[in-house]
């Protein structure tokens, strides 16, 4: 791992660093990432991944992957496989073999054969309705279910032809025998299994019943040795099950859980049921969509994985909740691409120039350094010619007060090359403008003019040595700091109605027509912007997505 991830110290490494000096623990540690595979990896996860791992680099110990596959209605390999790319891309690897909660479903059926036996579980017959009602309120405790003194031998005969096929779908359940009046919730007799015909996608039809989540982890985590069990905070209130499945099983461990505040982010939605219905619906293009906080949308969108690591960093790990000003994801990309982003120019609305005193028939070669501040990455190659391409928003007729663009009559410089002046406006005869022309004075490459001063600088490409692309200009998704707010209706009610603006017939200079595919570019005066690989391909010519502007355009009022 790279410099630039170190952890900042957090209070779960503060605990295990006390019980290590106490001697509550010793020996290797070992976390564990356990996402569900029924959607794709978000910013959240992204947390969560840091964190894991990294508490397993920070004591030399190790980290599994564990996909939590109770599901399987929900479930496919399209998620196993892009979990695996993404935990690989942010710069992890998990110790062994990729593990699956259905690796122990042999086990974790024999343990709760073993919670029968100890008069610690019984079939119940409620039906889904019947056990909300008899499970009570925060206020009101639970009543016992009719059938939660079964005699342990036709609770264990009814799990037994529940596994075989004998009932149908919701008609039996198995049951933990805790404490219906309980003031935790999760300790009323929560279910352990339940019967669903579906087949998964690592066992296939073996198995008509499926254990429940809160009995799936602890058991997962003590089979796998896992020493510190990381959950975020919603789990707090699951940790005495967690800690009742294992203290009454013979299992090899009791593991630690520790709680830590989730990643609430402003403007973004990570509910992966929510990102699901935008797919769905077709509001974005996919899960990788580059305007999903998912880890495969930021990808593709040119955020990096240093970048996604050292916001983890920043927004460190605590047990208070909060939400994250996604500008603070924005800075860290920026913070590392304006270091390492190679530059290029684009116009990104072309409007024509023609140098009315430079030969048709005449191009020169200009070099411009690929990073400013950083020579070691060398030089590109330019070419000046008679037809030049300008953006058309660094042009006004009627210029307002400090305007340091083009006007009428006015010299600028652009990137690299000469001082030019505007001497006419063509226009179509809608009246658009659709050609300047312009002098350019020869004695000023890299030198300032005599007797005059250029109104600022502005980039360009050459008309006849230039690349043509679209460029997706990308925003947030939503516009609204709290799109999941309740109070404010449906979340799909505050999408950004320009979140996605497509720039066609752009023009990029000649070095991008096979543009690199491991770093965004810095589009001089634009902003930073990644090649799309797979609209490229579809398309024959570059796409350029944008990852993030110069700027904190929001922050500072824009929107």
């Amino acid at each position: 791992m790279s410099a630039e991830s170190k952890k900042a110290h957090n209070f779960i490494q503060s605990l295990i660093e006390d019980a290590i000096a106490g001697g509550e623990h010793t020996g290797k540690v070992v976390t564990r990432f356990p996402p569900e595979p029924n959607g794709y990896l978000h910013i959240g996860h992204a947390k969560s991944i840091c964190l894991n791992f990294g508490i397993a680099e920070t004591f030399s110990g190790e980290c599994n992957l564990r996909f939590d596959d109770t599901n399987p209605e929900k479930e496919n390999q399209e998620y196993i496989d892009a979990i695996k790319q993404d935990v690989e891309w942010l710069g992890y690897e998990w110790a062994g073999d990729v593990r699956y909660a259905s690796d122990y479903f042999d086990a974790l059926y024999d343990f709760a054969e073993e919670l029968i036996e100890r008069d610690k579980a019984y079939v119940c017959a409620l039906s889904a309705d019947e056990m909300a009602e008899y499970r009570g309120s925060l206020k009101e405790p639970g009543r016992n279910s009719p059938y939660r003194d079964r005699p342990v031998e036709e609770s264990l005969k009814l799990f037994r032809e529940m596994r075989d096929g004998k009932f149908q779908n919701g008609e039996l359940v198995l049951r933990a025998k805790i404490d219906m009046a309980s003031p935790n919730i999760n300790l009323r007799d929560p279910i352990l299994y339940r019967i669903r015909y579906a087949d998964h996608h690592q066992t296939g039809n073996k198995w008509c019943i499926y254990p429940m989540y809160d009995y799936t982890h602890p058991i997962s985590d003590a089979l796998e040795g896992i020493t510190h069990s990381l959950c975020t905070l919603e789990f707090e209130d699951h940790r005495p099950l967690y800690d009742w499945v294992l203290d009454n099983i013979s299992v090899p461990c009791h593991p630690r859980q520790i709680e830590f505040a989730r990643l609430n982010l402003n403007y973004t939605i990570t509910s992966k049921r929510k990102l699901k219905r935008l797919v769905d619906e077709g509001v974005v293009d996919g899960w990788n969509d580059p305007r999903m906080p998912t880890i495969s949308g930021m990808r593709r969108r040119g955020y990096t994985p240093e970048s996604i690591r050292n916001f983890c960093d920043m927004i460190g790990v605590n047990k208070a909740g909060g939400t994250v000003d996604v500008g603070m994801l924005e800075h860290a990309i920026r913070e590392d691409l304006n270091n390492r982003a190679p530059r290029a120019m684009c116009v990104m609305r072309p409007l024509k120039v023609t140098l009315i005193n430079y030969p048709a028939d005449q191009t020169e070669t200009l070099s411009l350094p690929v990073h400013p501040q950083n020579p070691d990455m060398g030089e590109r190659e330019v070419t000046w010619s008679q037809t030049l391409f300008i953006d058309r928003e660094d042009f006004e007729v009627d210029p307002p007060r400090k305007w340091k663009r083009l006007a009428p009559d006015q010299a600028v410089r652009l990137r690299g090359g000469y001082v030019m002046t505007c001497r006419e406006i063509i226009r179509d005869d809608s009246g658009e403008i659709v050609e300047l022309k312009c002098q350019y004075d020869p004695a000023t490459l890299g030198v300032n003019p005599e007797g005059y001063k250029p109104n600022g600088v502005i980039h360009w490409v050459s008309a006849t040595d230039s690349v043509e692309t679209d460029i997706n200009v990308y925003d947030r998704l939503f516009n609204h700091e709290s799109p999941d707010s309740d109070k404010d209706g449906d979340f799909m009610d505050h999408l950004n109605p320009e979140s996605l603006v497509v720039l066609r017939g752009a023009r990029v200079e000649k070095s991008l027509a096979k543009p690199r595919t491991d770093l965004p570019y810095q589009f001089e005066r634009e902003g930073y912007f990644y090649c799309d690989q797979e609209q490229t391909a579809a398309t024959g010519r570059p796409v350029f997505n944008r990852t993030v502007t110069l700027r904190d355009s929001w922050g500072k009022g824009g929107k």
